[in-house]
């Protein structure tokens, strides 16, 4: 499988994305901005994308069939321990973050999207599949309400974070592999091309693949600067990451 990548930070800050791949396997994280309020926490989301990707990471390698939500959960657990105590990990603004999974095993494609970085898959008839955990964009309407107090819960979104018991609620599943013409992964900085710029996903594949991940970021950021003024939902600028792979015979 032959896998290009980019990450890039939001001008002027640090990129608080992950990406991890290796032969047959992709690990794209989004770490969530910490809130203006105390997070419990000494340790910040970069800290937290570095070590849960490091050690879901070799879980995924390491035990080839074990399914990605129980690795999710295991490595949750693990970077919970390293907080050795010191942190209030029931503080809902502890860092946390979205995590998507793509892994070959054997003919199948096995994925996990937990929160809202997406896998587009496409086969070779054409046929498009997202793979977009968009709860964190349909919670209820309560005016007030910090959009961190739905974090993980039973009526709001899952992240990873502090809680292993999100990996269960992680959007899973099969693709046979023999199907498969390219996928990608992003984070929601660069998927915001589709989703809010208006491209299709076939038009961001193709440029994906024919002008790199470099030149997706490159229209991110023309497409962000040329937004008007007060015209944006969410942030204007934010990290982006891409990650395509392409079967190879």
């Amino acid at each position: 499988m032959e896998i290009a990548h980019l990450s890039e930070a939001a001008p002027g800050r640090l990129n608080e994305d992950f990406v991890f791949t290796a032969d047959g396997l992709v690990v794209v994280m989004d770490g969530v901005t910490a809130g203006p309020g105390p997070t419990g926490c000494s340790h910040d989301v970069r800290w937290l994308t570095r070590n849960l990707a490091a050690r879901l990471a070799a879980l995924l390698v390491g035990e080839p069939d074990l399914p990605p939500a129980e690795a999710l959960h295991r490595a949750i657990t693990a970077v919970c321990a390293l907080h050795g105590g010191t942190c209030d990990l029931d503080n809902p603004d502890s860092p946390s973050t979205t995590v998507t999974v793509v892994r070959r095993r054997g003919r199948h494609l096995d994925y996990l999207a937990l929160a809202d970085s997406p896998l587009v898959v496409e086969g070779h008839d054409g046929r498009i599949i997202e793979v977009l955990d968009r709860r964190n964009h349909q919670l209820p309407d309560r005016p007030g309400v910090p959009n961190s107090a739905f974090r993980n819960q039973p009526d709001g979104y899952w992240v990873a974070g502090a809680r292993p018991e999100a990996a269960s609620h992680a959007l899973t599943g099969t693709v046979a592999w023999s199907g498969v013409r390219r996928f990608a992964v992003m984070s929601d900085g660069a998927s915001r091309l589709a989703e809010q710029f208006g491209w299709t996903w076939h038009r961001l594949l193709d440029t994906l693949q024919d002008g790199g991940p470099a030149q997706i970021l490159q229209a991110v950021r023309a497409a962000e600067r040329a937004m008007p003024t007060g015209s944006f939902r969410g942030k204007r600028h934010d990290d982006a990451t891409v990650v395509l792979c392409t079967p190879r015979p």
